[in-house]
């Protein structure tokens, strides 16, 4: 079982930065795949970003390559998400979640554990 905690959200203007945090306990995840995922009102949960802790490699959906960047720190069984240049469209609950095997991919239900969300809001 792992439990997966995020912080880093708030209120903040179009064109700043944030940094979202995204802490495990229960287990080690060094091998786990960890994704970013945000969802507004009435839409679906969207693939962010995604890392993968045993090689290291990530992946981004195309509306935030270049401004987002997702790193982990296995010493301290955190992932973050630096989020910069944000605009309204970055709106959102954003979690963290735990994929157990395999490769990093956008689909949630491949996604076995959930933190509770952290609410990013960007006005403009």
């Amino acid at each position: 079982q792992v439990q997966l905690v995020e912080s880093g959200g708030g209120l903040v203007q179009a064109g700043d930065s944030l940094r979202l945090s995204c802490q495990a306990s229960g287990q080690s995840w060094n091998n786990y795949i960890i994704g970013w995922f945000r969802q507004t009102p009435g839409k679906e949960r969207e693939f962010v970003a995604g890392v993968n802790q045993s090689n290291g490699r990530t992946g981004y959906v195309n509306s935030v390559k270049g401004r987002f960047t997702v790193s982990g720190d296995n010493a301290k069984n955190t992932v973050y998400l630096e989020m910069n240049s944000l605009n309204s469209e970055d709106t959102g609950v954003y979690y963290c979640a735990v994929k157990i095997w395999g490769q990093i991919t956008a689909r949630p239900s491949e996604y076995a554990y959930w933190g509770q969300g952290t609410q990013v809001t960007v006005s403009s």
